[in-house]
């Protein structure tokens, strides 16, 4: 008699999406489901927990053995008891406190695991991606916002309070505006998809500019897609705060080298399709603040967030939290538990 496959649920909660999927142990996904999430209006909670539900019928009905469930979301995590404690700007307000890992285990049947959604996604590319076999990758996740996870010594950094990664609140210019957290001048104000949006959206209003027209007259609708479009197109404002924003990443990325010297540096998420073309930038402005050597012997990788992606880091999640919970041991690479 064949034993049935195992499988994982991987599950990615972001702002705007929340995805899930089934995950084999070695990093395949074998299918995705996705659902608005809703913010403001009170049922998040229960969208994550229908996926996990969904998800967990899928396999039975694929006669997969459901073995557990990461979930990563975007925030301050208590990782030990599965629950986000904050959130930027109190986006996710509605799930602080909430004992996601407890209720998703309920749901599904099976342990849960909750992290912030960048280490979970920094744990996917480490254990199945481009940081595979490397004893040290940084993931540098550029969307709404910008966040990192780093893996040092085949160990996820999560640091004493949990903000290790919030390389998004490194200042990149001492006499910068305020942002959000409190701080002046942070590398996601530049280059954060919320932010920049923001900050075109006011100066359209003030200022000679395309963007107010190429978002049909609604300053409302200028996205971060916007201003790359419209920079593209040669309009002086987008393409001020496009040269800006990859100065301001070219000097994130030297923060990058010089403070953790990663063997792997991935740089992902859901601006990176905008910044493709822009990469030769970048990096010649990296180069004008980072160490030559260590710049010219770290591959870089730029690669656009995918959900596939995004829910493979809930699956790595599981495995290294069992690699490390059960017998103290590195995690395993490629996912072998």
């Amino acid at each position: 008699m064949t034993q049935a496959s195992s499988v994982l649920i991987g599950v990615d909660i972001g702002c705007t999406t929340i995805s899930g999927g089934l995950v084999t142990p070695e990093g395949t996904v074998l299918t995705t489901i996705q659902a608005p999430t809703g913010l403001g209006t009170g049922t998040t909670c229960r969208t994550i927990l229908d996926i996990v539900g969904d998800l967990a019928i899928a396999a039975r009905a694929q006669r997969l053995v459901l073995d557990a469930v990461g979930i990563g979301v975007p925030g301050l995590v208590d990782a030990e008891r599965g629950t986000l404690r904050s959130s930027a700007g109190a986006r996710l307000a509605e799930l602080h406190g909430v004992p996601l890992g407890e209720l998703a285990a309920a749901r599904a049947g099976v342990p849960a695991f909750v992290d912030n959604d960048v280490n979970a996604l920094a744990l996917g590319e480490w254990m199945f991606g481009l940081g595979r076999g490397a004893a040290s990758c940084v993931v540098l996740a550029i969307g709404t916002a910008l966040g990192a996870g780093i893996i040092l010594d085949r160990h996820l950094l999560r640091g004493k309070n949990g903000y290790a990664g919030e390389l998004g609140h490194v200042p990149v210019d001492l006499d910068g505006v305020r942002c959000e957290c409190g701080g002046r001048g942070c590398l996601a104000s530049f280059v954060g998809g919320d932010y920049m949006a923001v900050e075109a959206r006011r100066r359209a209003l003030v200022e000679p500019s395309s963007l107010l027209a190429m978002a049909g007259g609604q300053v409302g609708s200028i996205t971060a897609q916007t201003i790359f479009t419209a920079a593209a197109a040669g309009d002086p404002v987008a393409r001020g705060m496009v040269e800006r924003a990859c100065r301001a990443l070219g000097a994130g990325i030297a923060v990058v080298l010089s403070t953790l010297d990663p063997e792997v540096v991935v740089v992902t998420g859901g601006v990176v399709q905008s910044l493709l073309p822009l990469r030769e930038q970048i990096m010649r402005r990296a180069g004008e603040y980072a160490l030559a050597e260590s710049l010219a012997s770290t591959p870089i990788h730029f690669v656009p967030g995918y959900k596939d992606q995004t829910v493979r880091g809930g699956a790595a999640l599981v495995l290294y939290e069992r690699a490390g919970r059960a017998a103290s041991l590195s995690p395993p690479r490629g996912g072998a538990v």
